[in-house]
């Protein structure tokens, strides 16, 4: 299936969003967006569809 992942295209054999982030080698703690729409740790078993955008970004220290 064809999804976007930050802004670029892929290709991916998963369905899930949590198995599409492990195929593209996005791991660890990191906040996720399916479409604009915020998706907590805990709600990663979301199907995705072809097309989707995923957005996977990990929090940043600073002031």
């Amino acid at each position: 299936m064809r999804i976007i992942v930050n802004g670029t295209p892929r290709e991916v054999v998963a369905t899930t969003l949590a198995g599409a982030l492990e195929e593209v080698g996005i791991v660890g703690r990191f906040a996720t967006a399916v479409n604009g729409v915020f998706v907590p740790a805990a709600g990663r078993e979301i199907a995705l569809s072809e097309g989707d955008a995923v957005e996977a970004l990990a929090p940043m220290q600073g002031g």
